[in-house]
């Protein structure tokens, strides 16, 4: 007969179906024994095959190989790997750290989400996930409004209650402006949802977020605005979402177990001074500095965080992250980190996020996608592709903007290339 060899589900919720469809199916513990040693698909099946002589293999699919980001990957394949780190600690930008008993997002808020089941899987197999879900708010001169834009939202600033009568408001308002070929994003942000929602709740945002007057800058940063005529305040649509309880450092700390790690280290700098060689590295640092600015300088935005422990407060504001979106306020929002993981107690710990303009020797946090840099970037993949044993990964090393499970899902399709190498 036929087997497949599935996961059915995390708890075994899809074995019926499975049954059903008279399907063998296998989970996790029947298999614990000696899942982690299979470093390929093709080395699972044989497995299959080898024990299993009576049972033809249809397909098999070794989960283990893919849920593991690339050094942790390439470390079961049997590979030496060195992680290096310009920090003074591992995690990225996702680094938690724990201060007054509250888990501390260092580098602003980090909600995980995701419609992929097979990278949802993977970090809830080194982390357990609470049920959180991000519904932020925004401030405009003292009025608050629900994110994303939905009915909510359109009932504070219309007076509506039902989806007809905010549909007709907005429309009325993109018709009125006239815009047909927008040119900048003002412009692009009208054409899509009308004049009130740009000026409360875009423009000054988005000018404080960029540095830049909307009417500069260009009109696909924004290439849609997502208005939701429902009464939800979920701000994502994936399937999936939650935070790691006790934070997502944790995460980082199981992925690079037994790995070597070199922290607050430069690559170049690392290199100049090793004598080692490496058949293979992934950077995942500015792709422009790795060609010291051979082409130029691409543009970058970075952050800045002022974090405040108040004693004297259980509940600043009610809500893990509250937007600011006038212009005259120099933060874009302020995050109460206990609301994350629905923290009780005393005291509570508040960030502050300022936008900061880019220099060398900053931190840069994303890219600036214009055309302008987008044309640069061309420049430095060409030359990137041309470096046989060197990939480039992640958001300064792509120039582009990674969601966290992009990355994650990234790094396995990385990973399962070069294993199959």
């Amino acid at each position: 007969m036929p087997m497949w060899l599935c996961r059915a589900g995390r708890y075994g919720e899809f074995e019926n179906k499975f049954l059903e469809d008279s399907k063998v199916y296998c989970t996790w513990d029947s298999l614990s024994e000696s899942i982690m040693q299979f470093h390929t698909k093709q080395d699972l099946q044989q497995y299959f095959v080898d024990n299993n002589p009576d049972v033809k293999v249809k397909t098999a699919m070794n989960w283990a190989s893919q849920v593991w980001p690339f050094a942790h990957e390439m470390k079961k394949a049997g590979k030496s790997c060195l992680v290096i780190e310009k920090r003074d600690h591992i995690a990225g930008n996702i680094y938690t750290k724990e201060q007054h008993g509250i888990r501390v997002h260092q580098y602003g808020a980090h909600i995980f989400h995701t419609s992929d089941r097979e990278v949802w899987d993977y970090v809830n197999a080194l982390a357990d996930f609470n049920n959180y879900i991000n519904s932020p708010v925004a401030v405009y001169e003292g009025e608050l409004y629900n994110l994303p834009f939905n009915m909510n939202t359109f009932h504070a600033l219309f007076g509506v209650n039902t989806p007809k009568e905010a549909k007709q408001v907005i429309a009325e308002q993109i018709k009125e402006a006239g815009v047909t070929d927008p040119q900048n994003l003002e412009q692009q942000a009208i054409s899509l949802a009308g004049t009130t929602v740009y000026e409360k709740l875009v423009k000054g945002y988005t000018e404080k977020q960029w540095g830049r007057d909307c009417k500069e800058l260009p009109p696909f940063i924004i290439k849609r605005l997502p208005l939701r005529y429902t009464y939800d305040n979920n701000y994502f649509n994936d399937r999936y979402q939650g935070i790691p309880v006790g934070g997502y450092t944790q995460i980082a700390e199981k992925l690079l177990a037994d790995i070597p790690i070199r922290l607050e280290t430069e690559y170049k700098a690392f290199l100049a001074e090793t004598e080692d060689t490496f058949e293979k590295v992934l950077y995942t640092g500015m792709i422009d500095e790795f060609f010291d600015y051979c082409y130029g300088q691409l543009e970058y935005r970075s952050l800045r965080f002022e974090s405040e422990y108040l004693p004297d407060e259980d509940n600043f504001q009610g809500n893990a992250v509250v937007n600011y979106t006038e212009r005259k306020i120099p933060y874009t929002r302020i995050i109460e980190h206990k609301h994350f993981e629905f923290g009780k107690g005393e005291g509570t710990v508040i960030t502050r996020e300022y936008p900061a303009a880019f220099t060398r020797g900053d931190e840069p946090y994303y890219p600036v996608n214009d055309e302008k840099n987008g044309q640069l970037y061309q420049k430095y993949a060409a030359l990137a592709k041309e470096q046989g044993n060197i990939l480039f990964g992640g958001r300064l090393g792509q120039y582009k903007y990674y969601d966290m499970d992009k990355v994650i899902r990234a790094a396995l399709d990385m990973a399962a290339a070069e294993i199959e190498r």
